[in-house]
Formats: structure tokens, sequence, C-alpha cells
């Protein structure tokens, strides 16, 4: 079965077995630009000089490309964005081992936490509880134990023994996290935390809020996820190319935005072995990922919530999917269902 707007896969089944090597590219076209993203292509501009960073981004290479009639103040936002994505990993990353997540994590709790971490939260808390539970930053345990385990020579292909798995999973759980302005705490020791499932969200829409601070009033930003900022400059909506899987040129599939985000999640990403059983989207409850869908996409008015549900939908059956978009009339799920699902 294949849903409305087929949209691109993740990371192409990169086991953990074999030399990961990620690379994101952020894009920026603001006014003046106008022309669509193709998204695993290479966007020709209409302006002939756009600003060019590299560098580092969420624990990835990271091209930045922001084509603006005026250079000089797109060299000024370029700076700007690349400030505020520094900022931010200080707050989310599991990269930095100084960042407040990853302080967090160490000791258990973290006094006056920066605000965007305690506001993030409080996104993954409201989808925590729309999903009865399935999006659940707290899987770090299950993460470290089958990165762990599959990394060893000989592993068994069924996966970690029962004992150590059951220890990984009494560490689970968001409902044993408790936050305010001035204090979060993990009530667990050993309890950790990932928010790979919806920083990136994040991070996008803290970058069309700088952008629009700027003056940019139409613009396309892609790091990971998609968010148009309004339409194109001659009143179009945003053409966003899709191909099925990370690694192909050939776009298969369009999508048309305007003001909204786009979020793409598969479970036939990253995997910790070579049998692809054991996959990068960790339900709480633990075991081999469950092949639902080749490929699940959330359009939606913003990145962040969009990126969580995208998560959190690649691990539920259609039905209970159904059940939270009636609760969320703002946004839309597309997908492509497994050739082995129910």
């Amino acid at each position: 079965m294949m849903g409305r707007l087929p949209i691109r896969m993740g990371k192409g089944g990169t086991t953990m077995a074999e030399a990961i090597s990620r690379r994101r590219v952020l894009r920026i076209m603001a006014a003046g630009a106008g022309l669509p993203l193709v998204l695993n292509g290479t966007p020709a501009f209409s302006h002939p000089e756009p600003v060019i960073w590299r560098g580092h981004a969420l624990g990835a290479p990271t091209t930045l490309i922001l084509n603006h009639p005026d250079r000089d103040h797109a060299q000024s936002l370029v700076r700007r964005v690349v400030a505020e994505v520094n900022r931010l990993e200080d707050v989310f990353s599991l990269y930095r081992p100084n960042s407040a997540l990853c302080e967090l994590n160490r000791v258990g709790a973290l006094a006056f936490p920066p605000q965007e971490l305690v506001d993030l939260l409080a996104v993954c808390r409201s989808v925590w509880e729309e999903t009865g539970g399935v999006f659940d930053p707290t899987v770090q345990p299950l993460w470290k134990l089958y990165a762990e385990h599959f990394s060893r020579s000989g592993a068994n292909p069924s996966g970690p023994d029962r004992s150590a798995l059951e220890s990984a999973r009494s560490l689970v759980g968001f409902k044993h996290v408790s936050f305010n302005a001035h204090r979060i705490a993990l009530s667990k020791r050993g309890m950790a935390m990932t928010l790979n499932g919806i920083a990136q969200g994040h991070v996008t829409d803290r970058i069309v809020a700088l952008l629009r601070a700027g003056g940019v009033d139409s613009s396309l930003v892609d790091m990971g996820e998609v968010r148009a900022i309004g339409a194109k400059p001659d009143g179009a909506p945003w053409k966003i190319g899709i191909s099925e899987n990370q690694s192909d040129t050939d776009i298969d599939h369009s999508v048309f935005v305007t003001n909204k985000a786009v979020a793409t999640s598969s479970s036939n990403g990253l995997h910790f072995d070579r049998a692809r059983h054991w996959g990068h989207i960790i339900s709480p409850n633990g075991g081999p990922t469950v092949q639902h869908y080749r490929r699940m996409t959330v359009i939606g008015p913003d990145a962040t919530r969009a990126d969580a549900f995208s998560t959190a939908f690649t691990l539920m059956e259609t039905a209970k999917i159904q059940k939270v978009l009636t609760l969320n009339p703002d946004i839309e799920a597309d997908w492509t269902s497994s050739d082995n699902a129910n």
C-alpha cells in the first residue's frame, strides 16, 4: 500500500558493522532565488554567487547554501545561522561530550537547564502522550545495548540476551523524567535520553525563525527535515523533488508546500546488524524493528512535531496513526508500506 505523497527514504540501509559516512546538506534559498529545492540533487541557482559555508552540524558534515540578492546580508545571515546551530548543538548533541544533554545523561540531573531543552522536552511529553508512549526519548539505553552487542565479533544475530534486554528496558520510560525551568531529573540511575528523533526538526524551526527575523519571507530550509517560509517569490508553492533513497539521483515524486514542514523517517535506514533486523528507530518495548513501512512522512506547520511524529508513526499500526491524526488536523501522514507489512 502506498500513501498519497511518497517521500524519500532514510540512510539506505547502512549498518553499524560498516563504515558510516553521514552527510547532511542544509540548503537555504531566500527571497529572490525563486527556485525549487531538489533533494539529493544539486540546485542550479539563478543568482551567480550564492554564499556557501561548509562545516559540521549535529554530528555530520554540513553544507549551507544561501542565495540572496544582497550578498553582504546573505553573509551576515549565514554567520548567524552557523552560530545558532553551534549554540543548539551545545544543548542537544550526543556528539559533544559537554552538551547539556550529555551532562544530563552522565549525572542524571541538570540544574538550571537551557530553556531550549526544557521547551523541547515539553514537546516530547506531548507527542509521547499522543502516541501512547511510542515516541520516547529515553530509549538511549536500548540504543547503547544494541550498538555494543552488534559491534562484538560473533555477536548473536538474534540480538542481546534476555537479561541484558530486560535490564535496558527497565531504564526506558518518559514518565520517569521530570523537568521545569529549574531542574531536569531522570529518576532511575542509568537512564539516558536521545533527542535524535526531534532535535533536527527543532533546529530547522530555529533557523526558520532566525531567517524570518532577518527579513526573509520566501525561503526553503532543508536540514534533514524541510520547512518552507512562505511561498516562492512568484507566489507558487515550493516544489520539493523526492527520491525513494537518499543515494538516488533520479527524482521519483514531488511535494508542493507553502509555510509547512516535511519530515521523513524510515526503519529501512541505519541498522545495527547486517541482517537488517535491528534498526535505528527503536521501540521503547525493545526487540527487533517492526517493518510496517518503507517510508513514513509527516507534513505539518512546524518541523519539530513533524519530525517527532514521523519517528513515532514508523513504529505504529495504521489505525493508531489515524487516531493521532484525528487529534491533530493540522498534520498529514503519508507512507509507503513495507512488502511484509500486515
